[in-house]
């Protein structure tokens, strides 16, 4: 997916089962993220960068959705603490739909290794206190998925585009909220 592109408009199911509009949400623009899987450190540390700045985010006229390879079931518990909606897609459709890959240099590059670092020692004070518990062992679509943003309007046209290069190449909000993305 590039500028410009369209996207399909359909109904997606968050995983507390409410029905999304899509991309029609309310008339807003959305940001559809693409991450890994329930659990993953690197997901969260990112997550909960927005979720701490949801607010501007909403402000701005900006839909939040993130999207997972996992089951619902896996995801749901997540869905309390994080203020936007996520969406289960464990066939992977959506990834192959908007060109969302996998590859090794997801935790190989060396740039995502502080923040690999950074989120694990975050995940493991979360575990000790009982805040978070253990990604599932089993990862049918890996552990290698790369990050991607996408910025979309009501319409379906997709306005601005990231595919990430490593686990944690991704917009911050700040790069989100800025004129360049925004336009």
């Amino acid at each position: 997916m590039r500028p410009g592109d369209q996207v399909t408009a359909r109904e997606l199911c968050s995983v507390t089962g409410a029905a999304l509009a899509f991309p029609a949400l309310d008339g807003r623009l959305i940001h559809l993220q693409f991450r890994r899987f329930s659990g993953c450190p690197v997901c969260n540390l990112h997550l909960r960068s927005m979720a701490v700045r949801h607010a501007e985010i909403e402000a701005a006229g900006i839909r939040e959705v993130a999207v997972f390879h996992s089951p619902a079931d896996e995801l749901r518990p997540y869905a309390d603490t994080l203020p936007f909606a996520l969406i289960a897609d464990p066939g992977k459709r959506l990834y192959a739909e908007f060109g969302v890959e996998s590859a090794p240099r997801a935790l190989l590059d060396p740039r995502a290794w502080l923040p690999v670092l950074r989120a694990l020692l975050r995940s493991t004070a979360m575990l000790v206190r009982g805040r978070e518990g253990l990604p599932s062992r089993r990862q049918p679509h890996g552990r290698l998925g790369l990050p991607a943003d996408f910025l979309i309007a009501p319409d379906g046209t997709v306005l601005a585009a990231k595919y990430g290069e490593h686990a944690y190449d991704q917009w911050s909000v700040d790069e989100l909220l800025s004129p360049r993305i925004l336009g």
